[in-house]
């Protein structure tokens, strides 16, 4: 039974690994060596989050990371397959400005951003980024002008 549930919860949520660096720390008896990985969560329908995690092997900073994305999921107002208006958001110094697009045009956009906007269930957008090329700051940026999206209100 509880098997089942563990599975369940796995195949509910895609992941995808954006980032793996190899981190070395010099100290008094040699070198340190983790790792530190990216990952971004989502569902496809609507809900998407991203993870920050270090470890020592690769498997560990993974896990971590899936871990903390799945704590911090976001949910966006999604109408027809895209987002409802035009946003514009930054992070440091990168810059994200995302515009719904016509049905059938697909995701415009490039690197973490275009998995951002997969995972989340997004089909049809336009997206650019200005700035910054740190993929931390571009998806960070991105989440950010997401959360801005408003649902409209009859």
């Amino acid at each position: 039974m509880r098997r089942d549930q563990k599975n369940s919860n796995i195949s509910e949520y895609l992941e995808n690994v954006i980032e793996i660096k190899r981190v070395s720390k010099k100290t008094q008896g040699g070198s340190n060596i983790s790792f530190s990985a990216l990952v971004v969560v989502g569902n496809k329908k609507g809900s998407v989050g991203v993870g920050y995690g270090k470890g020592r092997d690769v498997t560990t900073a993974i896990s971590k990371a899936i871990a903390k994305a799945k704590k911090e999921l976001v949910t966006i107002p999604i109408k027809e397959g895209t987002i409802l208006h035009e946003v514009r958001d930054s992070y440091g110094s990168a810059k994200v400005l995302l515009k719904p697009a016509p049905k059938g045009a697909g995701i415009i956009a490039g690197g973490s951003v275009r998995t951002v906007l997969e995972l989340s269930g997004i089909k049809d957008i336009s997206a650019k980024m200005l700035g910054s090329n740190n993929k931390i700051c571009n998806i960070k940026s991105t989440l950010n002008a997401l959360q801005k999206v408003k649902s409209r209100v009859n």
